[in-house]
């Protein structure tokens, strides 16, 4: 394993590692909030959801009928 640390400097190698992390969490929270369903910012009302839910066919839970 020494041999592996004496080809990479490891301050370096710890660097780029979190560059790259950092890049990749700022990537996909981008994607997210460029998305209409997982956009925390908007603050889609409920009503949407169920627009949004209705189009898709995801399956969700029956609404309970109101009491009369």
């Amino acid at each position: 394993m020494w041999r592996i640390w004496k080809l990479y400097d490891p301050l370096r190698s710890m660097v780029v590692q979190g560059v790259f992390l950092f890049g990749l969490a700022a990537m996909i929270h981008l994607i997210l909030l460029s998305s209409v369903r997982f956009n925390w910012l908007d603050g889609l009302s409920q009503a949407q959801f169920k627009a949004m839910d209705a189009k898709t066919g995801s399956a969700t839970p029956p609404s309970v009928p109101a009491a009369k």
